[in-house]
């Protein structure tokens, strides 16, 4: 992905559960994220032979028997690191229960979330899975602030509906209830996300004398320092990951969600457009997950049940 092609959140989905319901899983967050090394841990798939889906899968990746995943693995609860540094949360979750149909392990490599796309083209990963949002522009290639095309586009297997939310210190609002009030004010976001987007369009309305001033980081452990510090006025993320930070730094003590949460899309793999049988297979064994019941216990495991789908389809972001 190009910076802001590759933003984390959007594609027809509703609201998830609120930071009530986001599952504290006791971990430990780790901040860095762009080492480009593979995680320890692998999500444990069954075996070839017995898979139920593994004849779907090129024979290239039945053979290697693991699907290198690429993903900026500090964005709790969908992904992040435990004390061990092993890939623990909502997508590692779903990568191991889709190993188990493909017969194959998928291995999680960390990555800054804005060169995950790069990293795919160019065979670093075999498929993206990181909270990434599924639009048009992803699909297309297109770098969303200039409109030019910049690379080959990606399709997507959507498997999840978030929205982006805003947060600021607990009880320093500083006036902020949305988007529109962000004018004059400070906010940090991630590097090529949606929410980094939005902070850029929400600049361009702001009056003269009243600049937006937007702080992009390489990840989202990285924003929240910054305002926890007191260094921006607000901040801004996917709503599962928003909620979670709220409902877990400093017990609960630090920072507060304002207003609703926007832009509401699909989640999905991100899988190069050449490889239509790898794309095909995916989504099948997603279909039988949510079939079997198994995807539904693992959403309510992270609180992510309202974002849930139907059926797992390819492209569907707008």
């Amino acid at each position: 992905m190009t910076a802001s092609s590759a933003r984390r959140t959007t594609a027809a989905r509703s609201p998830l559960a609120a930071a009530s319901a986001i599952a504290v899983a006791g971990a430990l967050l780790l901040t860095g994220c762009g080492d480009q090394t593979k995680d320890k841990s692998k999500d444990s798939g069954s075996s070839v032979s017995s898979a139920p889906l593994a004849a779907k899968l090129p024979k290239d990746i039945r053979d290697k028997g693991k699907i290198e995943v690429g993903s900026d693995i500090a964005y709790a609860p969908v992904e992040f690191k435990d004390s061990s540094g092993n890939a623990v949360g909502l997508d590692p979750d779903l990568a191991a229960a889709l190993g188990k149909q493909l017969g194959v392990t998928l291995e999680f490599q960390n990555g800054t979330f804005d060169a995950l796309l790069t990293g795919l083209r160019s065979g670093r990963y075999d498929i993206a899975m990181s909270a990434m949002t599924d639009n048009k522009n992803r699909q297309q290639g297109v770098d969303p602030d200039t409109g030019k095309k910049v690379g080959e586009g990606v399709d997507f297997v959507d498997y999840l509906t978030a929205g982006v939310s805003i947060y600021t210190r607990k009880g320093d609002t500083q006036g902020i209830n949305g988007w529109s009030d962000l004018c004059g004010k400070k906010i940090a976001v991630e590097r090529g996300t949606v929410s980094n987007d939005l902070a850029k369009a929400e600049a361009k309305k702001c009056p003269s004398g009243k600049k937006l001033t937007i702080e992009p980081f390489d990840d989202d452990q990285q924003s929240q320092t910054r305002l926890r510090s007191g260094g921006v006025d607000a901040a801004s993320s996917d709503f599962p990951v928003a909620a979670y930070a709220v409902k877990t730094s400093g017990g609960g003590k630090d920072f507060q969600t304002v207003g609703q949460q926007v832009e509401a899309a699909p989640y999905g793999i991100a899988v190069a457009k050449k490889d239509t049988q790898l794309r095909d297979a995916l989504q099948a064994a997603m279909n039988a997950i949510i079939k079997s019941g198994e995807y539904q216990k693992i959403l309510e495991k992270w609180g992510a049940q309202d974002g849930a789908v139907k059926q797992s389809v390819i492209n569907g972001g707008k």
